[in-house]
């Protein structure tokens, strides 16, 4: 199995595992969400992880990340919990790629997968900069 059949095939189970490990993190913007909204936040999050693996670029990923942190912003989120909610997918992606993966394709599919997610969650910390001040 590789990362692309990983993310095509598990989608459902990651979905799962990230949205339990949000609820755990008992986020105050998040707690005050329903949960089909949380579930659809990291589903369209999942999603675009999945495109930006597949296609190995990471611009849609930053813009997404820009987006989501100017309407999380003006909705009162603070950004720790944002990224939390970018670390809970992450998280049960990478058990996901050390369960499934073998180890000679491991480094470049966590590699992948750190690079993708790495890239949105700094242009999130930078809009939030930039819109705090």
């Amino acid at each position: 199995m590789d990362l692309k059949e990983l993310l095509r095939t598990q989608s459902g189970e990651i979905l799962e595992n990230a949205l339990q490990s949000l609820n755990c993190a008992h986020l105050k913007s998040y707690s005050k969400s329903s949960q089909s909204e949380n579930k659809k936040r990291l589903l369209n999050l999942l999603t675009l992880t999945e495109k930006c693996v597949v296609e190995k670029r990471l611009l849609p990923m930053k813009e997404y990340a820009s987006q989501i942190a100017k309407e999380r912003f003006d909705a009162g989120f603070d950004l720790n919990e944002v990224h939390t909610a970018f670390n809970s997918l992450e998280e049960e992606i990478w058990n996901r790629v050390v369960k499934n993966i073998p180890s000679d394709n491991l480094g470049e599919a966590l590699g992948l997968i750190s690079t993708v997610l790495g890239a949105g969650k700094e242009e999130l910390a930078l809009t939030y900069v930039t819109l705090a001040s």
